[in-house]
This record gives structure tokens, C-alpha cells and sequence, in this order.
């Protein structure tokens, strides 16, 4: 994988979970849902500004996957872009006060130790 097609994996994976994050906030913002209110959920999502914030980075983060793929194999780049789940991980953690334990903390590990055997040179 060369530099251009390194940072084009970047770009997509921090827009992507960018999304994530607002996706967050914007399900923070709803409340939780249940079999009672899931309609009105479904409709205000249409109006909460976090949820269509996250929408648009997803899509964004789509498009710079898709340039992405216009020069990398399907095979490298799908399980490149794992590296979306050490950064979400983080912004739970961090940002979410969510606990990470010792067994997600391998899982990363592992994440980590894949993406650069995939990406490395042959």
C-alpha cells in the first residue's frame, strides 16, 4: 500500500468514525428506545442535528473508501479500515467514560497486529 492509498484508508476510517461519534451524541440526545416509542424515534432522528451530522460524515467517509478501492483490493481494504474500532474504542473511552477491560484491550491489540500485517510491505 503506498502513502496516497495509506491516507486515502486514513481519511476514510477518521470520517467515518467521526460519524460514529455524532452518531452517539445524537442517541444520547433521543433517549433510549423501546417497542413503545420506536416510531417517534424513527422520526426524530430526521430532526436531530447530531444524527444528520453523522449521516453526512458517513457518506463522506464513503466516498473517500470508494477512491479508496479504486486502487487497492477489496481483500486489503476491508479489514484495513478495522482500524476505525481502535479509534471508536478510544472516543468511548474517552470521551464516553465507557470501560475498556483487559479482553478488549487484546481484541485491539489483535486488530492492530492484522491491519499492519495487511497493509506492510510483501
Amino acid at each position: 500500500m503506498t502513502l496516497l492509498e495509506f491516507c486515502l484508508l486514513l481519511m476514510s476510517v477518521i470520517i467515518s468514525v467521526a460519524g460514529q461519534f455524532f452518531l452517539k451524541l445524537g442517541a444520547l440526545k433521543l433517549g433510549k428506545v423501546d417497542a413503545g416509542n420506536a416510531v417517534s424515534h424513527i422520526l426524530s432522528m430526521v430532526k436531530t442535528p447530531e444524527v444528520l451530522a453523522g449521516l453526512s460524515f458517513y457518506g463522506i467517509g464513503a466516498v473517500a473508501y470508494i477512491l479508496l478501492l479504486t486502487r487497492v483490493n477489496l481483500s486489503v481494504a476491508a479489514p484495513a479500515v478495522s482500524i476505525g474500532y481502535i479509534f471508536s474504542v478510544l472516543i468511548g473511552c474517552f470521551i464516553f467514560k465507557e470501560s475498556i477491560n483487559p479482553v478488549r484491550l487484546i481484541g485491539l491489540s489483535l486488530i492492530v497486529m492484522g491491519v499492519i500485517l495487511l497493509v506492510g510491505k510483501k
